[in-house]
């Protein structure tokens, strides 16, 4: 295993990596999440329909610019809240099985899923702001507008006008709804994965190598998907409002059901599931080549008593 900093580098990597393939999804995921915003059913827009009208729709009008918006914001959120999540997870499951059950090595679905939910929730809150950009970015449409709509030049611009107008707090708008999320996501992700490929070893006599990653990804993907979709669609609201319109998690939760329905909360899954399940068999699957390089690199660089 390499070192916390080795794997907070590995998995920030993988994580970039990933996001390149997977984030016109996540434009159209956003976009369908805020259309018909606090609308009656009957009365909403269905600009986006899915992730490939979506995204056509966005290539037609708008270019592959507008699809890629965000990107750059998208890659710093990336290699703080997987180089978090990635970095913390493996050092605190050691640190409670060695507490807990005297064996570090043993596997226990709860200290896992704790140290998955912990260690995600570290990583969104630090990355709280970045996702907050990344989300107006990605929201705004001259040509099919969703939601409230914010003009930025980019990042460095987004980041100093919410500043400016909102001070510290108005950055970390929305951070309940993101720790929320990303708990509930960490929290099943790498046990899953774990779990998964235990088990196609055991049972289908798969061996380390890439198959068995993408095969114990994409169980992992789709779990998460389904656990972590109705707090994202919360969080991109409140990332998105502008003023006070909604005034927490719960506030949100409510008028969202209230007036749209109950499955309101899973609007934009689809687009969500295309793009986290390539993103989690890439990162992962590159998590696993990039902490081998990471070690073969710690063992040029670093003393014996460092790599461990």
């Amino acid at each position: 295993m390499s070192t916390t900093l080795g794997a907070f580098v590995a998995g920030g990597i993988a994580a970039c990596g990933a996001v390149t393939a997977t984030h016109p999804f996540e434009t159209v995921k956003i976009r369908m999440q805020l259309q018909g915003e606090l609308q009656q059913k009957g009365l909403q827009p269905h600009h986006y329909r899915g992730p490939v009208h979506g995204v056509g729709v966005i290539l037609r009008h708008e270019g592959v610019r507008a699809i890629y918006r965000g990107l750059g914001t998208a890659y710093i959120y990336q290699m703080v809240l997987n180089g978090c999540r990635l970095g913390f997870y493996e050092p605190m499951r050691k640190t409670l099985a060695g507490l807990f059950l005297d064996n570090e090595a043993t596997q226990h679905i709860f200290i896992n899923m704790f140290c998955g939910a912990a260690s995600g929730v570290i990583g969104a809150a630090a990355g709280s702001p970045f996702f907050l950009v990344k989300t107006r970015l990605q929201s705004y449409s001259p040509f099919r507008p969703v939601g409230t709509q914010h003009q930025y030049r980019g990042a460095v611009d987004g980041l100093s006008q919410i500043y400016r107008a909102e001070g510290v707090r108005g950055l970390y708008r929305g951070v309940s709804a993101a720790m929320i999320r990303t708990g509930f996501g960490s929290s099943v992700q790498l046990p899953t994965y774990f779990f998964a490929k235990r088990q196609f070893m055991k049972h289908l006599g798969m061996e380390e190598g890439m198959p068995l990653h993408i095969a114990s990804s994409s169980v992992s993907g789709f779990v998460v998907c389904v656990f972590m979709h109705p707090p994202d669609t919360i969080m991109s609201r409140l990332y998105n409002q502008n003023g006070n319109l909604y005034k927490g998690v719960l506030d949100c939760f409510g008028k969202t059901v209230r007036t749209e329905g109950i499955f309101a909360i899973y609007k934009g899954f689809l687009p969500h599931l295309a793009r986290i399940l390539p993103h989690t068999i890439l990162t992962l699957t590159f998590a696993e080549q990039t902490n081998k390089l990471m070690r073969k690199f710690e063992g040029w660089v670093l003393p014996e008593t460092q790599k461990a």
